[in-house]
């Protein structure tokens, strides 16, 4: 019997994409294998099951085939490969099936989460909607040209909080607290992505390509959980959406 599209789905098997579009507005959920709770699906990641059973990080949650899906942190990811949980709950969910789960998955998932990161903040660079560089951002946030601000997570604090003076400026937003985003990438990482050297600050000018990259940064923030300081406060994580005109 087929599921609807928007019922609330532990597990998968026709791929991570619903064949249907939600109505405007809506957030499509999903049930976490391993809690049980329901979450948005865009914060969920989704595991892939291969047809020999090995279960890898399905990132962009495109892969055909049967899928899972977990709402938990790395730490507890990688708690729950480690006591067996993950695989007492995949067995549940794919009854019969022989499953391969590698002891490094919750690191292989934070590297594809990455990854996908990455690859789409490339892919607007080379669609012409990022500015880099401290200048060139100023200009553009004064102009009111910004959608997005984000900074490397080994940025100080004097280059963010100018940027996000000028972003407030160009929006006319002055006193209401707007800044920009500290990522769970340093300036290392943010240079080999982007293919420039020292990439510290970078900033989005499309507010439809700050919607595509909110998807992949949603999900790693999520899955890096709170506790993560290397990428700064976890309230930073809504500001992923803060576009031009909310």
């Amino acid at each position: 019997m087929r599921n609807p599209h928007n019922e609330a789905l532990s597990f998968d098997r026709t791929g991570g994409e619903p064949a249907g579009k939600p109505e405007k507005g809506a957030q499509p959920e999903r049930k976490c294998v391993l809690t049980g709770r329901l979450d948005a699906r865009g914060e969920l990641v989704r595991l892939a099951v291969s047809p020999t059973g090995d279960v890898l990080p399905d990132a962009l949650a495109r892969a055909p085939g049967r899928g899972a899906w977990i709402g938990v942190t790395e730490a507890a990811l990688e708690t729950a490969v480690a006591n067996g949980k993950l695989r007492g709950a995949l067995a549940r969910a794919f009854k019969g099936a022989t499953l391969a789960i590698p002891a490094d998955l919750a690191a292989r998932t934070r590297a594809a989460l990455t990854r996908a990161l990455t690859d789409r903040l490339g892919m607007e660079l080379k669609a012409g909607n990022m500015l880099l560089g401290t200048e060139k951002i100023a200009q553009g946030a004064r102009a009111g040209a910004v959608t997005w601000l984000g900074h490397a997570s080994d940025a100080g604090s004097d280059g963010p909080n100018k940027l996000a003076q000028a972003w407030r400026v160009g929006e006319e937003a002055e006193g209401s607290g707007r800044k920009g985003m500290i990522l769970p990438l340093d300036r290392a990482a943010l240079s080999v992505a982007l293919g420039r050297d020292n990439v510290v600050h970078l900033a989005l000018t499309d507010a439809a390509a700050t919607e595509r990259v909110a998807v992949p940064l949603r999900r790693l923030l999520h899955f890096l959980g709170p506790e993560r300081d290397e990428v700064g406060a976890a309230s930073a994580a809504p500001q992923v959406i803060d576009t031009k005109g909310t």
